[in-house]
């Protein structure tokens, strides 16, 4: 079994304490920020012991059987709400309306499986009536961040030859500025109904819940000529969950538990580039 341990800062002395846990007698330096145990004998107490010291250590543990490699994927999609960017644009547009409190608790049930994802997505947009359109630009200039990492790993999977994609249960509004800005090749979203130049409360056509995530996977994968077996995905909420199960890497990014517990890796401490030690 091999275990890769990632932290983020000053972290080497944890990272050879935890390392040490496994009793590896052949450890990789993947930069100062990871090493890779190869090859240590796996038991289901030791995966608890290590598990509570890393996360103690605030280190984040992926388990694998093999080595992968970066050569071995053609597609890297990722959501975009809490995945790619920091905010849930969907909260920060009500904060203009003086529902963000209303609306992300919405969200936050929606994410965590709580609640069917379309029905939630109409009722929160439903809020959304009458706001002047110009509440989506202030979000997008203001307050939308890139998550940790992410022009890092653009960079690294865009020099490898991957495509890129983003598929959102969010709105075109904001992935068109993204794909200009960061050289995305696809992306697929919601779109918000504006007449007028005032949001409507609806959406235009049919909604981006999970099944179409899945969908849009499997149909770019098809477009490109790939299994998508030869996909990474990446999210964080329940409506991520059928995406990344048809994937080849799974990966669960300051994720909601059910999605942590259902990913092949989870990158709780470090940003996006965590994916980068695990692929070399």
């Amino acid at each position: 079994m091999n275990l890769v341990l990632q932290g983020v800062g000053d972290c080497k002395a944890r990272l050879e304490r935890i390392a040490a846990l496994t009793a590896s007698d052949h450890l990789t330096w993947l930069g100062d920020n990871a090493v890779r145990c190869e090859g240590f004998a796996f038991s289901t107490a030791l995966c608890q012991t290590i598990e509570v010291a890393a996360q103690a250590a605030q280190l984040d543990t992926t388990y694998s059987i093999g080595l992968h490699k970066m050569s071995d994927y053609k597609l890297l999609a990722m959501d975009m709400d809490s995945t790619l960017i920091t905010i849930e644009c969907i909260d920060e547009i009500a904060d203009m309306q003086g529902l963000k409190a209303e609306v992300a608790a919405i969200t936050e049930a929606a994410m965590r499986g709580e609640l069917d994802f379309a029905a939630s997505l109409t009722r929160r947009v439903a809020l959304l009536a009458g706001l002047d359109a110009s509440a989506l630009a202030r979000v997008y200039e203001e307050r939308l961040r890139l998550s940790p990492g992410a022009e890092r790993m653009l960079k690294a999977v865009r020099k490898a030859g991957l495509k890129t994609l983003l598929v959102s249960g969010g709105f075109t509004y904001f992935t068109e500025r993204l794909q200009q800005r960061l050289g995305l090749d696809y992306t697929h979203a919601n779109q918000l109904e504006i007449v007028d130049g005032k949001l409507t409360g609806k959406v235009v056509g049919g909604i981006v819940d999970a099944e179409e995530k899945k969908r849009t996977v499997e149909r770019v994968c098809a477009e490109l000529g790939i299994a998508p077996s030869q996909a990474i995905v990446m999210g964080d909420g329940a409506n991520d969950l059928k995406m990344m199960g048809v994937s080849g890497m799974s990966v669960a990014f300051r994720a909601k538990p059910v999605v942590r517990d259902q990913a092949n890796v989870a990158l709780n401490f470090v940003g996006l580039d965590g994916i980068l030690p695990l692929l070399t």
